[in-house]
């Protein structure tokens, strides 16, 4: 019985393997029957729109999956607000080169020497001259100004005007290979968080024209100047703040608009460990009118009053009540220090030594660098200030003509 069994065991087994072995072959023969069908209808099914065969002599992806992987090159045109700004006001921005004397113990003679290097703005072209405005403090105690044209040829600058409360200069070049005058814009349309872009010579001639690129930060800033390093403020400077960098050699420059308009002549920048994005310009509308009356008399008349002035901030507390005789109420203003000239505006009135200045036509003066910007944004010489100031506790005031300040 077990051996029957097995005899048709194997019996079956043989039929199950012969089975499907003709099953393969059925299968193999069917796909090599009907790929040959399918390449010799090709052309039909191309013809007929169904299928899109490649010709020969051409590729695509499908047929050369390696073509994907290489990227292929592709001619892209940048044309942005920024670049054609660029392009239009790149070429009216210079370099400006002081230059000093300094005398040679070896030879013992003098010789010129390179003192430092700015920026200026071609602003105008007319009568075969190129006049330029930069920062007075890029022309300081040179005994020579050099202008480094955006063709690299330099030519001789001489100085129509120039003054360093406002920190303004003006300068005047041969036009003949001026090629490019800077368009002005107006300062008082800006707002806040525009774009604002800087060009300028950072750190010398080597970095020339230098581009970069930031948004006007805010519209109103009063930058402290201590001219004399004497502790104490001369000036308020009034500027445009912006994140565009402006690094040593970017004074004098432009600080444009997204036309392409000069809106601001770049001046400073804070400059200490962990601060980044601080950098300063004169707003144009103040600049333009500067300019103009420095080209027509080559300096500034200001409006003076004849007093020395001195912040009560510095006086001691002590002396506040001691020695000055101040009510509480008086917190700051401008104290005279020295005589007051007899002949001068201040002493025609009978303002004297000590006397503590608060007010200046109703508005407050809290320290002398205000004393001095009212004087000089308000008034001209020979109009009339009325000044309110305390002596010895009592509050008076006094309506000063002023005139023009001596030695100018």
């Amino acid at each position: 019985m077990g051996f029957y069994d097995d005899l048709t065991h194997v019996e079956r087994k043989k039929r199950r393997t012969g089975g499907a072995g003709r099953l393969i072959m059925t299968s193999v023969t069917s796909a090599v029957i009907g790929g040959m069908v399918v390449l010799l209808m090709l052309p039909t099914l191309s013809n007929a729109g169904y299928i899109n065969m490649v010709k020969p002599g051409t590729t695509n992806v499908m047929s050369n999956p390696a073509a994907n992987l290489f990227a292929q090159p592709v001619s892209v045109k940048v044309e942005t607000g920024t670049v054609n700004a660029v392009k239009k006001v790149e070429n009216a921005v210079v370099g400006v080169i002081n230059i000093g004397r300094t005398r040679n113990n070896w030879f013992n003679n003098t010789q010129d020497v390179e003192q430092g290097e700015g920026s200026g703005v071609i602003f105008e072209k007319k009568g075969g001259k190129a006049h330029i405005i930069t920062n007075y403090h890029v022309i300081d105690q040179a005994q020579k100004l050099e202008i480094a044209l955006p063709t690299g040829e330099k030519v001789e600058a001489k100085v129509l005007g120039a003054d360093p409360y406002a920190d303004l200069a003006v300068l005047e070049i041969d036009g003949s290979k001026v090629t490019t005058v800077a368009e002005l814009g107006d300062s008082s349309t800006l707002q806040v968080g525009e774009p604002a872009i800087a060009i300028g010579n950072p750190l010398g001639m080597k970095f020339s024209r230098t581009v970069t690129q930031g948004i006007i930060s805010s519209l109103e800033r009063s930058m402290p100047m201590d001219f004399n390093d004497d502790g104490q403020d001369d000036w308020e400077l009034d500027v445009l703040q912006t994140d565009a960098a402006i690094n040593p050699g970017n004074s004098g420059g432009a600080l444009v608009n997204i036309q392409g308009q000069v809106i601001g002549i770049n001046t400073l920048k804070i400059s200490k460990t962990g601060v980044e994005g601080l950098g300063f310009a004169l707003p144009i509308n103040d600049v333009k009118g500067i300019v103009s009356e420095l080209m027509e008399k080559g300096k500034l008349e200001r409006a003076y009053l004849g007093v020395q002035p001195f912040d009560l901030t510095n006086v001691p507390r002590y002396n506040w009540k001691e020695t000055l005789n101040l009510p509480d109420e008086v917190q700051a203003g401008v104290v005279v220090q020295g005589e007051v000239g007899k002949f001068s505006p201040a002493g025609e009135v009978g303002l004297r030594q000590y006397d503590v200045i608060t007010k200046l036509d109703n508005k407050d003066i809290a320290n002398g660098a205000q004393l001095r910007k009212f004087l000089t944004l308000n008034k001209k010489p020979g109009d009339s200030v009325e000044i309110t100031y305390y002596r010895d506790g009592v509050k008076k005031t006094a309506t000063v003509k002023l005139t023009k300040t001596p030695q100018q």
